[in-house]
């Protein structure tokens, strides 16, 4: 029986420009490999006030346990400039060995590999599996990621399609493929810091209360010693200024107020609890010392997690073996991703192609590695069902 060709099936996702929230029929690409296989393919399309409809694909094959599911997200991040592109992002062009275009990485790479791993392994069981075998495919993970992977999940609980365990094919490789897998992710926390003066002349400063020091002082000891020192699973924690502004365009003029936005990307040794009273803790003192009116708010973008793999685990790591000679670093690095949802259901770990170009210009994958990724995830499938 001819193998799906994941090469192709890449070309064709990358080919439908689904920036977020638009699906550009790249759903329909991949039900088109799916279902000839007998995967039970389930639009999802899911609404919330003031954030657009998004469009989800659960699909399935298999009625018993075990059950393993590939989640991933077939929206992508917008081209930027794209004269600055080498090829246009949604051509598709393999040059020198590389496959560029926007989402060939970050994630349909993985998506292709898993989904052409996935149909012939299925084929060369004539679609009797000894388990389950599923898709949670999104196209929110770019975006607010409200109406994707965590609507999707209550659904599949709701209809009992929870999964044992999860792999998520997020871009987790750093310098060479395989070196890394994901077990958890840092938690995200944001907060935006107003102080509140007194407007007055800059000739007359002791007429008014100039609320720039007060944030500076703030934001120097917010930033002038570590949160902490790491663990064994994860690096330390960080801050992060994003912004500090005034808005004042006038130099003979102190302003009335200043605000401060700044991220940190925490370990388990915090919490947005603690955090929050950490931030509160800096201001009372600095506004005890300074004066001025010290306000914040904080919007908690995902939670500090560290999975507890099943044999998924061990299952990948000889997969990795065989294919590269290595087993594949466990980290926590990175950013956030739909797997920090996906921990209040089931296991879950990360991994997938190497990172070094997602959401960047000339966007990239190497065929050679999409061929390995595709290998890896066919291993993994063949041994995690046997």
């Amino acid at each position: 029986m001819k193998k799906t060709d994941p090469i192709a099936l890449l070309q064709n996702l990358i080919r439908c420009p689904s920036i977020t929230p638009n699906d550009a029929g790249v759903l329909a690409s991949l039900e088109s490999v799916l279902e000839p296989a007998g995967f039970e393919c389930t639009r999802l399309t899911f609404s919330a006030p003031d954030t657009p409809d998004v469009d989800n694909l659960f699909a399935r094959l298999g009625k018993d346990g075990p059950h393993l599911c590939f989640a991933g997200h077939v929206d992508v991040v917008p081209t930027g400039d794209e004269a600055l592109w080498s090829h246009p992002p949604f051509d598709a062009v393999i040059a020198d060995g590389i496959m560029y275009g926007r989402g060939t990485s970050d994630m349909k790479g993985s998506v292709a590999a898993f989904a052409a791993a996935a149909v012939d392994y299925v084929n060369s069981k004539d679609g009797e599996i000894n388990g389950s075998l599923s898709f949670l495919i999104t196209g929110d993970e770019e975006g607010p990621a409200i109406n994707g992977t965590t609507k999707v999940l209550d659904w599949m609980k709701e209809n009992n399609q929870v999964p044992d365990e999860c792999l998520v094919g997020e871009p987790t490789s750093a310098n060479v493929f395989g070196d890394g897998i994901k077990i958890g992710r840092r938690g995200s926390i944001t907060f935006n810091v107003t102080v509140k003066g007194v407007q007055g002349h800059a000739a007359y400063p002791h007429l008014s209360k100039n609320p720039i020091p007060i944030l500076a002082r703030l934001i120097d000891q917010l930033c002038s010693k570590p949160l902490d020192d790491g663990t064994a699973q994860f690096g330390p924690s960080t801050l992060a200024v994003s912004t500090f502004d005034v808005g004042n365009p006038a130099s003979n003029v102190t302003p009335e107020r200043a605000n401060a936005t700044f991220n940190i990307r925490f370990n388990t040794e915090h919490s947005p609890a603690s955090l929050i009273a950490f931030v509160q803790k800096h201001c009372d003192e600095v506004q005890s010392d300074l004066g001025g009116e010290i306000e914040f708010t904080n919007v908690i973008g995902a939670e500090c997690f560290l999975s507890n793999p099943g044999p998924l685990l061990s299952t990948l790591q000889k997969a990795l073996k065989k294919e590269t000679g290595k087993q594949g670093e466990m980290n926590t690095a990175g950013g956030t991703s739909d797997a920090r949802f996906i921990k209040s259901f089931c296991p879950v770990i990360e991994f997938g192609p190497l990172n070094k170009t997602i959401h960047q210009v000339d966007e990239n994958i190497a065929i050679a590695d999409l061929e390995a990724l595709t290998r890896v995830y066919r291993d993994v499938i063949e041994n995690y069902f046997s």
